[in-house]
C-alpha cells in the first residue's frame, strides 16, 4: 500500500508512539474521523491492515484533551501485551494501567492512569461496582476503544461486551471508537453506537496488505476420533509442505494446548520421513538459545523447525517462539486459536486442522465462526509474501457451511437475548434502571435493539421486543429479584447477590432455597453434602459432558451419593468431592481445573447468600468447604489456609506434625515450625500472619454452678478477640436450643445468658463463635448448671 501522511506533521507531540513514519491508505482515510472529530467511529477492515494505529490515534486525541482512554482488549494475554507495547506512551509521560483481578487492583494507580486496559469481563465487573471507591475511576473515562468489536457475536462473551458498553455510555457517555475485522453489517454496529455515516468505514479486501486465497479441504472421516485427528494432521501437512519447501512458513491451528504438543511431535516424524528440509541445524547460536527453553518437548522440536504455542507455556518460552517464528527459524508452528486474536504473527500458509473443540462446560462444540475467520486472516506476511493461503480442514458434511462462511462472511448478531433476564436484573441491581420507562430506554441502548431494527425477520419487531422485556421484568418480580411499586422498580437482596456473582437466576433461586432451609428452626443444619450438591446442580453446569470412562471414575468417588443427579452434574460433584481431598482421578483431571474454578465462584456466592439469608455458622461451613476445594486439604487442617502464605503444601506439612490450627501455630512458635519442616524465614512469616488471626477468650460472669428448680437468674459471657477484628456470628445455646444470636465485627462483645431452673436436671450453656469470612473451625466454650 502506498503511504503519504507524515505522522511528524500531523501529531508531532505523539510521533514517537508510532513505529512508522507515515500512515497507509486505510489509516489516512479514517484519519479525519478519528483525530479531527469527537464523533463515535466504527471501522471494519481486514486483518493486518493497520487498525491498531487507529486505536492509538483515538487514544492520542483523548490524551491531548487531558482525558482518560479505556482500551478493551478481547483477551487477557493482549492486555499484558499492550502494557508492554505502550511503554512508548509512558516514555512521553503518560501512565498506562492494566486492570486485572480484584485482589491485584491498585485503585490509586487506576484513578491516576491516562490509559486503562481491560478485557470486557473486567470492564463489566468495574462498571457494576462503579459507585464503590475502588472502582469509581471507571466513570471518568472520556474515550473507549473497542478492539475486535465483532466479539459481540461470541456465544458467552458477546452479551458481556454489549451490556458493558451500553452501561458505560449511560454512566459517563465516553466517545467510542470500535474496530473490527471485516463484517457484513458494520452499519448495525454504527447504529448501535450512534456513529454517523462519515465516521463509519468498511474497508474491503483491497485494503488487505497481502491478498488472501482461502479454501475448504475435506478429509476421509473414520469411526475413531483419535485416528481422525491424525488424518486431519496429515491433510494439514500436505497443504503446508509446498509452502515450507518454497521457503515459507505455516501456522496450523488445533483445538487444545495438548493437541499443539502432540501435533508438533508427530509432525517432526512425518517431515523427517518425507525428507523435507527445514530447521536450523547449522545455527549454533540458535541451538544454544534453544537449550534455555523451559519446556522439554519444545526444546527438542524447535531445532527441527517445528514449534508450538499456547497460553500454558512460560512467558519466556512464548516470547522466544514468537521471535523465532518471525525470524523464520521456526517454519511450522502449531497453536490454539488464542494466537489468532493476539500476537501479530502472520504466515504464508494457515491451516485450521480442528473446527471442533472440547469445552469442559459444554462438551464438543463447533469452533466459533469468529475464531475461524480470525485465524484465516493470519495468512500472508506483509512485505514478504505476494499472497496468503488459508485452508479449513473439515468433514465433508460441514464443507458447505464453511465455504459459505468464507464466501459471505459472518453478520454480527446480538447474544443478549440468550441471557436477557440475568442482564436486565444486573442493570436494575446497579440502579442504572429504576422504573419501567427506564427499562425500555435501556433496551434501546443495546445492540440487540439496533440489530432487530435491520433484521426484523431474525429478531422480534420493536413492539414484540418491548413485550419480551416486559415479560422478563415480570419474571424478575415474581422470582423475588425485583420489587415493583407502580412504575417504580428496585432490586431486592436476592437480585443484588445474583448480579454481584454473575449467577443464572435459577441458580440464585436454588441457593436462596438452601439458605431458607438452613434458617428454618425445624430442619437439621446443612452439611457439606447439601452445599456441594447445591453447587453441582447449578444450571451453569448443565452442559458439562460426562464420557463413559469418566462415569466409572466419579462413581468410584461418590459411591451412592446423589445418584439421582444427571451425569453432568454428578461429574461436577465428583470433581468437588475429590478436590476436597486433593485426589482427583486421572479420568477427571482434564476438565477438573476449569470446573473447579467455576465452582469456586459459585461456592463464594453461596457463602454470601448464607451471610444474608441464613447465619454466620452456615457461611463459615461454606467458607471451609471453599478452602478445601481450592487447596485439597482435610477438614481438620483447613483452618491453616486462613494463614496468609500457607497453601496446600505447607498446610499438609504442618498437619503431619500435629499442627492443625492457627492456635497450634502460635503455640509452636518459630522453633516448633522449624521442627515441623519450615525454614526459619518462612516460619517467622507464617507465625506473624497467624498472630493476626482471631484468638478468642471467654469469660463467664454470674452464671451459677447450680440453680433451684423454679428459680431464674441472669448471667453473661464476654467474648474477647485478642488479635485483629473480623466479622463473626456469636450464638448462645442451652442444651442445643438457640437462646440468642448476633452478628458483629468482633473485637469484644458481651451477651446475656438467662439461667432458668426448669424440668431438665442439667443446663449446658454453649457460646459458639463462627467467622463467616475465614476457614476457621467455629470456636466454642461451655458452662453446665445443675438444676436442684
Amino acid at each position: 500500500m502506498a503511504t503519504s501522511a507524515g505522522i511528524e506533521d500531523i501529531l508531532p507531540e505523539f510521533a514517537d508512539v508510532f513505529p512508522f513514519e507515515s500512515f497507509n491508505d486505510m489509516q489516512e482515510e479514517a484519519l479525519d474521523a478519528v483525530l479531527g472529530t469527537d464523533e463515535n467511529v466504527v471501522v471494519s477492515a481486514p486483518t493486518a491492515s493497520g487498525k491498531t494505529a487507529l486505536a492509538e490515534l483515538a487514544i492520542c486525541r483523548a490524551l491531548r484533551n487531558d482525558g482518560t482512554a479505556l482500551f478493551l482488549a478481547p483477551l487477557r494475554a493482549l492486555t499484558n501485551e499492550k502494557e508492554s507495547e505502550w511503554e512508548r506512551f509512558e516514555e512521553l509521560g503518560y501512565s498506562v494501567y492494566v486492570v486485572t483481578g480484584e485482589r491485584d487492583l491498585n485503585p490509586r494507580r487506576a484513578e491516576r492512569a491516562d490509559i486503562l486496559v481491560m478485557t470486557p469481563e473486567k470492564a463489566d465487573s468495574a462498571t457494576r461496582k462503579h459507585d464503590s471507591p475502588r472502582y469509581s475511576f471507571v466513570t471518568d473515562v472520556d474515550c473507549c476503544v473497542i478492539d475486535e468489536v465483532h466479539l459481540l457475536d461470541s456465544d458467552r462473551r458477546g452479551a458481556v461486551l454489549e451490556v458493558t458498553i451500553s452501561r458505560l455510555r449511560r454512566l459517563c457517555d465516553p466517545r467510542v471508537v470500535a474496530l473490527s475485522a471485516t463484517m457484513p453489517n458494520v452499519e448495525d454496529v454504527a447504529d448501535w453506537l450512534d456513529a454517523p455515516p462519515e465516521c463509519t468505514f468498511e474497508f474491503g479486501d483491497e485494503y488487505r496488505p497481502v491478498p488472501l486465497s482461502a479454501s475448504v479441504e475435506t478429509y476421509a472421516h473414520g469411526d475413531n476420533a483419535f485416528a481422525d485427528k491424525y488424518r486431519r494432521l496429515y491433510r494439514a501437512l500436505d497443504l503446508s509442505q509446498p509452502h515450507i519447501e518454497d521457503g515459507g512458513q505455516a501456522l496450523v491451528f488445533v483445538a487444545s494446548r495438548q493437541d499443539t504438543v502432540r501435533a508438533a511431535e508427530k509432525a517432526r516424524d512425518v517431515i523427517a520421513e518425507r525428507d523435507v528440509e527445514m530447521g536450523s541445524r547449522g545455527d549454533y547460536d540458535f541451538h544454544t538459545d534453544a537449550q534455555d527453553l523451559n519446556n522439554d518437548t519444545l526444546r527438542q522440536s524447535v531445532v527441527d523447525g517445528v514449534g508450538f504455542h499456547h497460553a500454558g507455556l512460560a512467558k519466556e518460552d512464548k516470547d522466544r517462539v514468537e521471535d523465532w517464528f518471525k525470524e523464520g527459524k521456526i517454519q511450522l508452528l502449531f497453536s490454539t486459536s488464542t494466537l489468532a486474536w493476539g500476537v501479530n504473527l502472520p504466515a504464508r500458509c494457515v491451516v485450521i486442522r480442528d473446527t471442533k473443540l472440547h469445552d469442559p462446560l459444554e462438551g464438543e462444540v463447533d469452533m466459533s465462526p469468529l475464531d475461524i475467520l480470525q485465524m484465516l486472516g493470519r495468512a500472508g506476511r506483509p512485505g514478504y509474501d505476494d499472497a496468503g493461503y488459508a485452508y479449513v480442514v473439515c468433514d465433508g458434511a460441514d464443507a458447505e457451511k464453511y465455504r459459505q462462511l468464507l464466501r459471505d462472511g459472518k453478520p454480527i448478531e446480538s447474544r443478549l437475548a440468550e441471557d436477557l433476564d440475568s442482564h436486565l436484573n444486573a442493570e436494575i441491581a446497579l440502579g442504572v434502571v429504576d422504573d419501567i420507562e427506564d427499562v425500555m430506554d435501556w433496551l434501546e441502548t443495546t445492540f440487540y435493539y439496533a440489530r432487530a431494527q435491520s433484521a426484523p425477520e431474525q429478531y422480534d419487531d420493536s413492539d414484540s421486543l418491548r413485550d419480551r422485556v416486559s415479560a422478563t421484568l415480570a419474571r424478575l418480580v415474581d422470582g423475588g429479584f425485583v420489587d415493583q411499586s407502580g412504575l417504580e422498580i428496585e432490586p431486592t437482596a436476592l437480585g443484588q447477590l445474583a448480579s454481584q456473582f454473575y449467577l443464572r437466576l435459577d441458580t440464585a433461586e436454588n441457593f436462596h432455597r438452601l439458605c431458607e432451609r438452613a434458617a428454618a428452626e425445624d430442619t437439621p443444619d446443612i452439611d457439606d453434602s447439601a452445599v456441594l450438591r447445591t453447587v453441582a446442580e447449578a444450571g451453569e453446569f448443565d452442559s458439562v459432558s460426562a464420557r463413559r470412562d469418566e462415569r466409572e471414575a466419579f462413581g468410584a468417588v461418590l459411591g451412592g451419593e446423589a445418584d439421582d443427579l444427571d451425569p453432568s452434574n454428578r461429574k461436577v460433584l465428583a470433581i468437588l468431592r475429590a478436590g476436597m481431598s486433593g485426589t482427583t482421578p486421572a479420568e477427571l483431571q482434564s476438565d477438573a481445573w476449569v470446573i473447579r474454578q467455576n465452582a469456586l465462584r459459585m461456592v463464594a456466592a453461596l457463602r454470601a447468600f448464607c451471610e444474608r439469608f441464613a447465619a454466620p455458622r452456615d457461611a463459615n461451613l461454606v467458607r471451609r468447604i471453599e478452602a478445601r476445594v481450592e487447596h485439597g486439604i482435610s477438614s481438620e487442617a483447613v483452618g491453616l489456609t486462613a494463614i496468609e502464605g500457607v497453601g496446600k503444601g505447607r498446610a499438609q506439612k504442618l498437619a503431619k506434625e500435629g499442627l492443625e490450627t492457627p492456635d497450634d501455630v502460635r503455640r509452636a512458635g518459630v522453633s516448633g515450625l522449624v521442627d515441623a519442616g519450615l525454614s526459619e524465614g518462612v516460619a517467622e512469616r507464617v507465625l506473624e500472619q497467624a498472630r493476626a488471626l482471631p484468638a478468642l477468650d471467654f469469660e463467664w460472669s454470674d452464671v451459677p454452678e447450680t440453680i433451684a428448680r423454679g428459680e431464674n437468674t441472669m448471667g453473661e459471657v464476654t467474648v474477647t478477640n485478642g488479635n485483629d477484628g473480623a466479622p463473626a456470628g456469636v450464638r448462645v445455646t442451652v442444651n442445643g436450643i438457640e437462646m440468642s444470636r448476633e452478628t458483629r465485627y468482633l473485637g469484644e462483645t458481651t451477651v446475656p445468658v438467662g439461667v432458668f431452673g426448669g424440668d431438665a436436671e442439667e443446663l449446658t450453656y454453649t457460646v459458639e463463635v463462627a467467622f463467616s469470612e475465614l476457614p476457621l473451625l467455629p470456636v466454642s466454650d461451655s458452662r453446665t448448671v445443675r438444676v436442684e
